[in-house]
């Protein structure tokens, strides 16, 4: 499932939680969790690598998401990732390319819950530099989208 995302990255890492709802579930409340505090985080981001000069993707606009609004197929958005390849069934990969790094985000159903995947790509020197000052807040931003993907629907 991400193993063409995987040659050649520079990062990798996996973290799982168990839950109890479906793909599409998990996957709405991974990319519609948006707190305030994350908003900041991505204006910083944003003006850092307006700053440097860095082609990269805005800041992203999202607010909750239906799990039938999710979409599967290469080139459907999800928040401001573009899908790159999916199985409603199995897995969601998604991908941000900006000047830097190419980022994606991974999707997996495993047995009794799910498995979140970043993937980064350096495209030059700028790439691990930047991915050092947001590395920090990665961690933090992760972990609030395992939650809110684990978290029962009404």
């Amino acid at each position: 499932m991400t193993e063409p995302f995987l040659d050649g990255a520079d990062y990798v890492e996996f973290k799982e939680v168990e839950s109890e709802n479906s793909l599409r579930e998990f996957v709405a409340g991974v990319f519609g969790w948006s707190p305030a505090w994350v908003k900041a985080l991505f204006g910083v981001r944003y003006l850092l690598a307006k700053a440097l000069r860095l082609d990269t993707a805005a800041v992203p606009r999202t607010g909750r998401l239906r799990p039938e609004d999710i979409g599967f197929e290469p080139d459907d958005r999800v928040a401001f990732f573009t899908v790159r390849a999916g199985d409603p069934e199995r897995y969601l990969v998604t991908g941000v390319d900006d000047s830097h790094l190419t980022g994606y985000l991974t999707v997996e159903a495993v047995p009794r819950g799910f498995r979140l995947g970043t993937v980064v790509h350096f495209h030059n020197r700028v790439g691990p530099a930047y991915f050092a000052l947001i590395k920090p807040f990665h961690h933090l931003v992760i972990r609030g989208m395992l939650k809110a993907g684990a978290a029962r629907t009404a």
